[in-house]
Parts: C-alpha cells; sequence; structure tokens
C-alpha cells in the first residue's frame, strides 16, 4: 500500500459549490489515488457534530456526487468525526476525506525489498512552506 493521508475541507455557511470534486475523480481516474473514506458533517449552533449523507448535499441539483456514493472503507469512527468537527465553526460543513497515495506504493515495496524502512514522515503546512519562501526571496541579494 501507498500512504494514506486525511484532509478535513471546511465549508462556511455549509456552502459547496463542487468545484474540486472533479479534480478529485480526475485523480481516481488516472491512479494517483485511490477514496478510503468520504464523509460529510455539519457542525449545529449547539456544538454538535452530525453526518450529512450525501443525498443531503446533491437536494438543489447543482452537486452532483453519485461518484462518491459508498465511499467507505471503516477506517472513520465516531471520534474521529468529533474530532474532525472540533476544528469546525458552527453552522458550518465539512469533507472528510481519507485516501491512499497510489503513486507511492511502487516507491514504498521497492525500498522495503531493498531492506530500507520508513523512520518518520510529517507534512508541512503550504502557508508555511509560502512563507519560508518568501522569508528567502527577502533575504536574498538581487541579481543583476
Amino acid at each position: 500500500m501507498g500512504p494514506i493521508d486525511y484532509i478535513v475541507v471546511e465549508f462556511p455557511g455549509s456552502r459547496m459549490t463542487g468545484e474540486g470534486f472533479p479534480l478529485l475523480v480526475d485523480l481516481v481516474d488516472r491512479g494517483v489515488v485511490r477514496i478510503l473514506d468520504l464523509l460529510f458533517v455539519r457542525k449545529e449552533a449547539d456544538g454538535s457534530v452530525v453526518g450529512l449523507e450525501i443525498a443531503d448535499l446533491t437536494g438543489d441539483g447543482v452537486l452532483d456526487l453519485a461518484v462518491f456514493e459508498g465511499a467507505s472503507s471503516g477506517l472513520l469512527g465516531q471520534d474521529d468525526i468529533e474530532e474532525a468537527g472540533s476544528a469546525l465553526s458552527p453552522g458550518n460543513s465539512a469533507a472528510i476525506l481519507v485516501y491512499e497515495n497510489l503513486w507511492a506504493a511502487p516507491f514504498a515495496t521497492s525500498l522495503r525489498r531493498g531492506g530500507a524502512q520508513l523512520v518518520a514522515s510529517g507534512r508541512i503546512p503550504v502557508p508555511a512552506v509560502l512563507a519560508a519562501l518568501d522569508e528567502t526571496d527577502d533575504v536574498r541579494p538581487p541579481t543583476t
């Protein structure tokens, strides 16, 4: 298997345009990722977190999420849903996506065959990378 990642994407005011979903489908179709779980939740005004069915999101006819119907491996539990909900503001919704990085599986397999083992892993947040790059640009002497 490739590395497994998750993301929680918040939709302020529970407004989902669906703009990113075709790109996610494209990643799946090209074998870059495999969706293990896709779950939608909403944080109510009282702070409680409720799960949303995909059918609940498509009632306006704008979003077509049927392709994601049944994307559930069982990896996400109620504690994961509550934890994701704690990051949300009341009145907002979120998508919780768990996916396998299929592109990395052959690389990981070849490393294991060679006796290597993963000893650390992590992710650098995009804002931190951009800030570091901006800082680097600020300290570089101008070239002429």
